[in-house]
């Protein structure tokens, strides 16, 4: 697992197989961000067989061969299209081709497993929506926030016993260190990676339609800002959204890339989920002045309080099932329904967010001024 930065998060768990060996074969393709790792991991642990690497990236290729030593280095991305053997295809490319590369999966008759976010425009998400009618294939997308984290996993499953009773709210923080000197080129473009709403906000947003059980949303308000990175015009190092959900819960997220160098994780992140009966707090990655990672749910209800380590207690769930949904042709893993609006949420929110910062501090002194 990365601690200098969020690209770089691969998290290990415990073998845990749903299927024999060989029995689930699985690619990578396009490695361009580092989460591609952490989704190989977690696939693999669960008994999954990769087969196949791939990405015109020579220097991308090598590395995650020698992380991979099982896996063979494919000559084209079209010699993994056309295996018969392999059922899914995980690719973690630049943001605003995750989708194209999605639709050639799906019309290879594979399924297809992104990281996120899974697209950055709403022609995208038509497109990835018609394909999977078209094609009857999945679109997966790799939410790590609360996929790969076992505080997040737990919390779902204290909400589903009715531990806080109905959740009305979730609040979300989640910052994340830039590290700049290590963040590719695309990273700096805003049509490439999406912007902050649609990037790192993405997970913000999962979580609040998972947590709540929403089927849908809307986007109340949103916020972005380039504060203190004028050398990167194009990177947006704030930003935040207020949500309201269709059963009434509503949420509000903060994303941003301000993780001081002294703290030991790559970003303090943390969710707040109060319901009817109790309230949850989950630190995920770091307990600040402890000396401990994260892996901590608090947990307040009619019965006490609690503070609950559950590293290496829970593990990650999601990928066996997401094997077992791609066999059978399930959705326990995750609705496909629930992963497409989690993606439109994104987009919507980036696109109606309003810019404040220098812009907003010129525009209250004009209005100071004509008063």
């Amino acid at each position: 697992m990365g601690n200098a930065d969020g690209m770089n998060y691969m998290p290990k768990g415990r073998p845990n197989p749903v299927v024999k060996p060989g029995e689930f074969v699985f690619a990578a393709v396009g490695l361009d961000h580092g989460h591609i790792g952490g989704m190989c991991n977690g696939l693999i642990e669960a008994g999954g067989t990769l087969k196949w690497i791939w990405d015109p990236d020579e220097r991308k290729l090598q590395s995650y061969l020698a992380m991979y030593p099982q896996a063979k280095r494919a000559r084209s991305e079209e010699d993994v299209l056309d295996d018969p053997e392999v059922r899914l295809v995980a690719g973690a490319a630049v943001t605003s081709k995750r989708c194209a590369l999605g639709l050639r999966v799906m019309d290879a008759g594979k399924d297809y497993f992104t990281d996120k976010a899974p697209l950055t425009t709403l022609a995208q998400l038509d497109a990835a929506k018609a394909k999977v009618r078209e094609t009857g294939r999945k679109y997966a997308v790799y939410y790590s926030e609360r996929l790969h984290v076992e505080d997040a996993v737990f919390a779902g499953e204290l909400i589903k016993e009715g531990a806080i009773g109905r959740v009305i709210q979730t609040v979300g923080m989640g910052p994340h260190r830039l590290n700049a000197v290590s963040r590719p080129d695309w990273f700096f473009c805003r049509e490439q990676y999406g912007g902050i709403l649609c990037d790192i906000g993405s997970h913000q947003i999962e979580q609040f339609l998972y947590y709540t059980g929403a089927k849908d949303a809307r986007v109340v308000s949103s916020r972005i800002a380039n504060y203190a990175h004028p050398q990167y015009p194009q990177l947006e190092d704030f930003g935040d959204a207020m949500l309201l959900a269709d059963n009434g819960a509503s949420g509000y997220f903060r994303v941003d890339w301000f993780t001081p160098d002294g703290l030991s994780s790559w970003g303090d992140g943390r969710v707040f989920i109060l319901g009817t009966e109790g309230y949850i707090e989950l630190r995920k990655y770091v307990n600040i002045g402890t000396g401990r990672g994260g892996g901590t749910v608090y947990l307040v209800n009619q019965e006490g309080e609690k503070a609950i380590d559950v590293t290496g207690r829970v593990g990650y769930p999601y990928f066996g099932q997401l094997i077992k949904d791609c066999l059978n042709r399930t959705e326990n893993a995750m609705t496909q329904e629930h992963a497409f609006k989690a993606a439109e949420l994104c987009v919507r929110a980036q696109m109606q967010a309003a810019r404040i910062g220098g812009e907003e501090r010129g525009k209250l002194k004009d209005s100071r001024m004509e008063a």
